[in-house]
């Protein structure tokens, strides 16, 4: 053998001891990391892996403790309870070189989880208030944060897919979330303890898919499901997803100029707009669908100011009017406004064309009938009626299924929990519901079944606070019924659990935004939920609860409790909104009240003999206003039990 080739085996023979030696190391999950926190007054768990028998050690704060590796590698010690303080070191020795972790606080570890509300960030895809500023004065080397990278499994992982603690820092806050440090810092400024915060959270996902699969099998939706049989399915339905994304990209719709006025719409079908695809006969499906209105304008129209509005179109579209393109627009939020070019309408027949196209979710107009309107010189031509439509290319086509995170439960649960369940923790924060808003009653059942869930898995009967779904949408000008305020009321219910707690933010949210950008006030109010049930502080953490109802002929007096120094209003003339009354008919129609005392007083001259009173009951109740003198608005409800919108 030449000395070269020697040289070569020596390199390959030292690579693969430093192969073997790399795996054999003991190795620890990626939240035990710098940076971190760990739970003081609790026992203070540290586990990884090693190998088969393995003898491990770890030092930690002045305490020792020493296992062997199981027969699957597995390893875990327990030390005792600690008080806040720090900065700590950790040691883990194995048969190989130490693990050192370093820079180690004692303190709270609160998770921070729910859709993405909660994953709003400082500043990022989205921007809170003020952001420049929050940013800027984020100094809090005793507030530290994990960002858990989204993951899912159909099988509890024991290690999240990537994550790593960082201090809080000017450089470090953007990216977090929102609602998450605003409560950390709140927390962290009471006690003055260190604050471990980890977010863990989807956008648009629903409650099913953070609850373990031992509790959702329990669900009668659910008993009969197999994760296996799902997962096998999966690969079919990529490959079906991969042809749906092509004839996409060959849909014949424009290629064919079917947005021209001369197009035969011989085939095409009669849909009643507006319209989303799941309130119409298209049904819960995503893709392209055309949609088509002819209609006549009486008069001469060339020289009047012409706006074309359609609401808000989920997700794309692109609207023709007598065959010219007059918009382009993406974002499922956006209202659609096009102003029209002079000349471009004429008298007598007209055609609007629009080609929606919606990528995921929900999709088509979610736009009121008052929001549907072609405006010629500010007078409105309303466009609600019979259109023309033709679906194109959409998932039913291609047998096209969900495969994300809400397609089959429990895989969040499975890949963004169940790998910090060893980490024990003071409690957790939820921001979730808007995704579940359609089955509003389940969550009723749903949402406490996974706070319970939670609990049994980490062994820790640790306080559970969550939002209360903000307001949203436009305002109604009347008393209606909602899926929101049902889905409020569902987590309303929630608190009849132990240690759980409320932050009401039906005064911070958007009509036409989703994701308040008040942020600061979500995570005050979530703070001062848990200062009270987490922490036993005496303080006013809640606005006013309604308790009881008395009738008196035509007047409904209503108790309430949790009105700290009173019962207050924020209209300066001292009116209460947001009431209304209905009598047996099950009509509301809104009341008016006054406040006395620890008591609101209302009736309505439309309901001689009241029955029911609700109070905020819709999607957006923008001028409800009861509040407590501390500042916090009343919690929506309502006093009777009539079957709603999602009860079925």
């Amino acid at each position: 053998m030449n000395t070269k080739q020697t040289k070569l085996s020596l390199l390959l023979i030292l690579f693969m001891m430093s192969t073997l030696i790399a795996e054999a190391r003991v190795k620890l999950p990626r939240v035990l990391a710098d940076h971190m926190v760990i739970q003081r007054n609790q026992p203070v768990t540290i586990w990884g892996w090693a190998d088969k028998g393995e003898n491990v050690t770890v030092e930690f704060n002045g305490e020792k403790a020493s296992t062997k590796a199981g027969k699957n590698g597995e390893w875990k010690v327990e030390l005792p309870a600690m008080t806040h303080g720090g900065p700590y070191t950790l040691t883990v020795k194995g048969k190989d070189e130490p693990i050192v972790v370093n820079d180690i606080l004692i303190g709270d570890v609160w998770i921070c989880s729910g859709q993405s509300n909660m994953e709003m960030p400082i500043d990022g895809w989205g921007t809170v208030d003020n952001a420049a500023t929050e940013i800027k004065n984020a100094n809090y080397p005793n507030i530290r944060l994990l960002t858990v990278e989204q993951d899912r499994s159909f099988s509890p992982k024991n290690n999240i897919k990537k994550g790593e603690w960082k201090v809080c820092t000017p450089e470090n806050i953007p990216s977090f979330s929102a609602a998450g440090y605003f409560f950390g810092r709140k927390i962290n400024k009471e006690l003055d303890v260190p604050v471990g915060l980890i977010s863990t959270n989807w956008g648009g996902t629903y409650v099913q898919a953070w609850t373990s699969w031992d509790t959702m099998s329990k669900d009668p939706e659910y008993k009969d499901l197999d994760p296996a049989e799902f997962e096998k399915r999966l690969k079919k339905w990529e490959e079906n997803r991969v042809a749906y994304l092509k004839a996409i990209e060959d849909e014949p719709g424009i290629k064919e100029k079917w947005y021209a006025p001369e197009t035969n719409t011989k085939g095409w079908d009669e849909i009643k707009m507006p319209r989303t695809y799941e309130h119409s006969v298209i049904g819960n499906v995503d893709g392209i669908v055309w949609y088509r209105y002819d209609f006549d304008i009486n008069g001469d129209p060339t020289n009047q100011k012409a706006i074309l509005s359609l609401g808000a179109i989920d997700d794309y579209d692109k609207t023709y009017v007598n065959g010219r393109l007059v918009g382009d627009q993406g974002g499922w939020n956006t209202p659609r406004f096009y102003e029209l070019p002079k000349g471009l309408l004429k008298k007598g027949k007209n055609t609007i064309v629009i080609r929606m196209y919606d990528t995921g979710g929900g999709g088509g107009t979610t736009a009121s009938p008052e929001e549907f309107y072609l405006s010629l010189d500010g007078k409105k031509l309303s466009l609600v009626g019979d259109w023309q439509y033709r679906a194109t290319v959409t998932t039913a086509m291609y047998d096209v299924k969900d495969s994300g995170p809400n397609s089959f439960p429990s895989q969040l649960y499975n890949a963004m929990i169940a790998p910090l369940l060893n980490l024990n923790i003071k409690g957790a924060i939820w921001y979730q519901g808007e995704a579940n808003t359609y089955e509003a009653y389940h969550y009723r059942t749903m949402f406490p079944a996974m706070i319970r869930n939670w609990r049994e898995k980490w062994g820790n009967d640790f306080p559970f606070i969550w939002a209360q779904l903000a307001n949203y949408m436009a305002a109604k000008p009347k008393p209606t019924d909602s899926e929101w305020a049902e889905l409020r009321e569902a987590q309303h219910m929630a608190l009849s659990l132990p240690k759980t707690g409320e932050a009401v933010l039906i005064d911070v949210g958007l009509a036409d935004d989703i994701h308040p950008t008040n942020k600061q006030d979500v995570g005050l109010r979530l703070a001062l939920a848990a200062l009270s049930v987490a922490y036993n502080k005496e303080i006013v953490y809640s606005g006013p609860t309604y308790e009881s109802m008395e009738i008196k002929g035509n007047e409904v007096a209503l108790k309430f409790t949790n009105t700290g120094s009173g019962l207050t209003t924020k209209d300066k003339y001292g009116y209460v909104r947001g009431f209304a009354i209905a009598g047996a008919d099950k009509q509301f129609h809104w009341a008016k009240a006054r406040i006395e005392g620890d008591k609101v007083i209302l009736y309505s001259p439309e309901v001689s003999e009241p029955k029911a009173v609700r109070y905020a009951w819709a999607d957006n109740p923008d001028d409800a206003n009861l509040y407590n003198e501390e500042g916090l608005p009343a919690s929506p409800f309502r006093t009777d039990s009539w079957k709603g919108l999602t009860e079925h």
